[in-house]
């Protein structure tokens, strides 16, 4: 039976670090999860559904995690949706307990990286990014380019070519996203740099990337639990915060036949899954007072405004010279320093931004607090592809 809007009761996360620097994954994924259980007032054995995110790493690494939290023989499922992962984790999750399955589930994300460049782990058998490779090759070419990059990096060059944006327009994001994080205790990187910084740093493709431009590769684990209003009542939760509406989409025909460097890495995806939920909260982005977004290449998050409609297509240049993504204009972006300076261990990612967001609408963000901040939107992304887009509010 129905319950309502999903209430975001308890959220954990531990601060991220680069590779060898951290906990194996089982560690830090069992610390998220006892955080965000004290965090909501609630026990392990307050759980009856689990949701356990990663990337790298076996089947049932879930269980090892969660086992170390507790065992109570709850369902745990393991998920893995490329970078939307912790976000697919937390659509589950939120379907549970919307549906009636469930009154308290736990969505966890955890990643244990290696250092360098994202690559297949599987080379006895397609890969799931033939087809974008293929796209990728006959759009941008540069095939020895690291896969990641050479996506992203080409559809920054394809809105360069298109709207005039520069390689400054991409710097000014990437220290944006430094100065907010400063203000952010679990950020890997807390260094402001300016954008002078930003473009000495090392050339990674002449004309189109410098490395500052990069998120890094980052090890770390975030929870959420979700449960039923009817449960956060009886139990005297926290329950100001809840999801009140969410969209997962994955690629349709265009992002390989559109010719288009920016549909390939997921422009049509945000957009499907943003109007999806503007339309079914009834709000437009207008409304939003803070985002936190999918910037794992300073590209990437310059598109994603356009993609999410916080401004008119070709308008991105506008938006950021204007200060409209920032603290004091239309809409606070990735205050938690995002990507680019909090770091992206891939399963976590998701449900890091869940916890951001959610300190910023209970107004506990600190010295990071979006001043009156009500309703909230994540956009998660990942190729190969799914985006999950997440609005929260604040009652």
């Amino acid at each position: 039976m129905a319950q309502g809007k999903a209430v975001v009761a308890g959220v954990g996360m531990i601060p991220f670090a680069k590779p060898g620097a951290s906990d194996s994954y089982d560690v830090m994924g069992a610390q998220a999860v006892r955080l965000a259980l004290e965090d909501a007032g609630l026990i392990f054995d307050d759980l009856q559904q689990a949701y356990a995110g990663y990337v790298y790493g076996d089947s049932t690494s879930g269980q090892k995690a969660i086992y170390r939290a507790g065992m109570t023989g709850i369902p745990v499922v393991n998920v893995n949706n490329n970078c939307s992962t912790g976000s697919t984790a937390l659509f589950l999750a939120r379907q549970a307990v919307e549906c009636g399955a469930a009154d308290c589930v736990l969505a966890l994300g955890f990643e244990q990286m290696r250092p360098g460049a994202l690559g297949n782990i599987f080379e006895d058998r397609p890969s799931p990014f033939d087809e974008f490779d293929a796209a990728t090759e006959a759009l941008v070419g540069n095939s020895q380019i690291p896969l990641a990059l050479r996506y992203f990096g080409g559809a920054g060059l394809q809105h360069m070519q298109r709207h005039g944006t520069t390689l400054e327009d991409f710097a000014a994001i990437r220290a944006k996203a430094s100065r907010h994080a400063v203000n952010n205790p679990l950020a890997l990187f807390r260094k402001e740099v300016t954008v002078a910084d930003v473009m000495a740093s090392p050339e990674i493709w002449p004309g189109v990337m410098r490395r500052l431009m990069a998120c890094p590769p980052t090890c770390g684990a975030a929870a959420a639990v979700l449960v039923s209003g009817s449960f956060a009542a009886r139990r005297g939760l926290e329950s100001r915060v809840r999801i009140i509406a969410q969209a997962m989409t994955t690629d349709t025909a265009s992002t390989f036949d559109s010719d288009d460097m920016m549909r390939v890495v997921g422009y049509d995806m945000t957009a499907a899954a943003a109007a999806k939920v503007y339309e079914s909260a009834g709000i437009g982005p207008r409304d939003l007072d803070v985002v936190e977004l999918h910037d794992c290449f300073a590209q990437n998050e310059l598109i994603t405004y356009e993609g999410l409609g916080l401004c008119p297509e070709g308008g991105a240049q506008k938006f950021i010279a204007d200060g409209d993504n920032t603290y004091g204009g239309q809409v606070v972006t990735n205050p938690s320093g995002g990507l680019l300076s909090k770091g992206h261990p891939l399963g976590a990612t998701g449900l890091a931004q869940c916890y951001e967001l959610t300190h910023q609408l209970r107004g506990s963000a600190e010295a990071r607090q979006v001043p009156g901040a009500r309703t909230a939107l994540q956009h998660n992304l990942g190729l190969g592809g799914a985006c999950v887009v997440t609005l929260y509010q604040a009652g």
